[in-house]
């Protein structure tokens, strides 16, 4: 499956860079991976933000979306795979996604309720991609 990782900002802590760059590398062994960081200073500029999204599916993560277990994300990604649409995957700047893009995605996403720093929101979501493509693909990973 064809995944875009699009983000506001990149991670700028050392443990964030290193951990991007080594779920980065671990997801891209099970999609076509590309991620596009769009400048601090764009973070509200919706048409930007979905000009860079094409015509994928687009998933915002905000913190009031669906939340999912891991099994459910393998499920649900493995569900959208048969579609043969680019998934395109939106983390907002620290202040989150801009609300019009939250209600015209296709899906919103919510790690947990709680709220994580922006650097390590972008972590958790390659992990979590990560974590659910080696449920899909039957790798022990999960355990």
């Amino acid at each position: 499956m064809k995944l875009h990782i699009i983000t506001v900002g990149e991670p700028k802590l050392p443990y964030a860079k290193l951990g991007w760059q080594e779920y980065y590398k671990r997801l891209s062994h099970y999609h076509q991976l590309r991620a596009t960081h769009i400048p601090d200073k764009w973070a509200y500029d919706t048409a930007r933000l979905w000009g860079a999204a094409g015509n994928a599916y687009k998933i915002a993560l905000a913190i009031e979306g669906h939340q999912l277990s891991s099994a459910e994300l393998a499920t649900f990604l493995d569900k959208r795979s048969l579609e043969g649409r680019e998934l395109c995957l939106l983390v907002g700047g620290p202040e989150g996604l801009p609300e019009a893009v939250i209600q015209t995605s296709d899906f919103a996403w919510s790690f947990s309720k709680l709220t994580f720093p922006h650097d390590l929101a972008m972590l958790i979501l390659l992990e979590t991609l990560y974590r659910a493509s080696t449920i899909s693909a039957g790798v022990p990973y999960h355990k």
